[in-house]
């Protein structure tokens, strides 16, 4: 999201649900191969939008009052049509930004995309050279990344950055701020990887629970860094909770300055690449679909749809295990819908949680995931974790930072 529009966001009654801003994926198609891949990208979807029935969800998100639409995929370039989409974005006096890996942005699709009316695009840098090449299953994948930043900033683009935090690449925050800030980047969002689709099948990329006791003092290194740097570090709504220093992460970042939950169908929209909408794109298809915009009309899947109220009208009885009784629950709902339904097959209950690891570990505990079932093979699949609650091993808490 540009921060134009980060700041009138914050200008507008909260309670007023809109789709302000709409993540889109135009296409499943990819040129990469990324290990962490939610979506298990690669092959288009079989079904996916038309070029008219693209547009006529633009006409209806702009009468819906959305302000920005971040397109992605897969990589949205590798849709034929995608400048076309762009274009009509634009044409009805909405923002669009871009999320891409950047293999395919030379000079000349650069400036294709800047004259289609792209407002700030943001590369995905997943670590240092050769984890991020690891990582996206591809060499030569970060020098891309990197070609396509300076690329666009030649054509007068804004551009950003974005990272998927695994066990592999969170240690190499510091290293990939010390990258990023001399490109004069916008800002940079981090958010934890979720075993989803393809990184279901990555074991050694999973987060435990009790990783984030190293993960989130690194990051708040990193944002005083960043600071000082003037790079806008954007933690991403499944980054918390309600640590030490969720307003050194959140402060200036969010209306409250702290996480008040899931944001999915009160201000965020998410479309998949055959016309499902959900109130996040990150979500899951299974019980996460409010409609399809080939079916039904825009409006009505946003007003009526329960899937998409699940944050709306969001009910504390919903909240169960550690987070049932939370001193926070009310307010972060749980966390993010995504990451809790993923590992736990619900929402309300999320173990990747600052607090609550800060928590367990004042009782010498510590909570561990362990696969029951794993995914399927399917496009937006996910595993099933069980948590179990174990001893804190003394090396381990002497380990840990400070």
């Amino acid at each position: 999201m540009t921060l134009a529009n980060i700041k009138r966001l914050r200008l507008l009654p909260p309670d007023e649900p809109r789709p302000l801003y709409v993540v889109w994926e135009l296409t499943l198609r990819c040129d990469q191969h990324c290990r962490f891949c939610g979506t298990r990208a690669g092959r288009p979807h079989p079904d996916e939008l038309t070029t008219a029935e693209a547009c006529n969800v633009v006409a209806e998100l702009a009468a819906l009052g959305t302000l920005e639409v971040a397109i992605h995929g897969g990589e949205a370039y590798l849709r034929p049509d995608w400048l076309d989409i762009v274009r009509a974005i634009v044409g009805h006096g909405m923002e669009c930004t871009m999320v891409t890996g950047g293999r395919g942005f030379d000079p000349a699709l650069a400036r294709a995309a800047r004259d289609a009316g792209i407002t700030a695009v943001s590369l995905s840098i997943d670590g240092t050279e050769a984890t991020h090449d690891a990582l996206r299953g591809l060499a030569g994948s970060h020098a891309g990344a990197l070609g396509a930043l300076r690329a666009l900033r030649a054509e007068g683009v804004p551009v950003g950055a974005n990272t998927q935090l695994n066990r592999r690449n969170f240690a190499e925050l510091p290293a990939i701020l010390e990258l990023l800030a001399p490109e004069g980047i916008y800002g940079w969002q981090v958010q934890l990887m979720v075993p989803m689709g393809r990184a279901a099948e990555a074991p050694d990329l999973w987060l435990e629970p009790y990783d984030l006791l190293a993960l989130m003092p690194t990051l708040a290194a990193v944002r005083r860094r960043a600071d000082e740097l003037g790079v806008a570090v954007w933690p991403g709504n499944n980054v918390g909770y309600f640590g030490p220093y969720e307003h050194l992460l959140r402060g200036g970042r969010s209306r409250l300055g702290f996480s008040s939950g899931c944001g999915g169908g009160i201000r965020m929209l998410g479309i998949e690449a055959n016309g499902d909408i959900k109130g996040c794109s990150a979500m899951g298809s299974v019980g996460f679909v409010g409609g399809n915009a080939r079916r039904t009309p825009l409006a009505e899947i946003w007003r009526h749809a329960p899937e998409l109220q699940l944050s709306r009208h969001f009910s504390p009885d919903a909240l169960w295990g550690f987070c049932r009784d939370c001193y926070y629950g009310e307010v972060c709902k749980g966390g993010c819908f995504w990451t809790a339904a993923t590992l736990l097959g619900k929402i309300g209950n999320n173990p990747y949680c600052h607090h609550r690891a800060l928590e367990l570990l004042g009782q010498h505990k510590r909570e561990r995931l362990v696969l029951v079932a794993p995914a399927g093979g399917a496009v937006r699949d996910t595993p099933r974790f069980e948590l179990v609650l174990e001893d804190a091993p003394p090396e381990w808490v002497a380990s840990l930072p400070g």
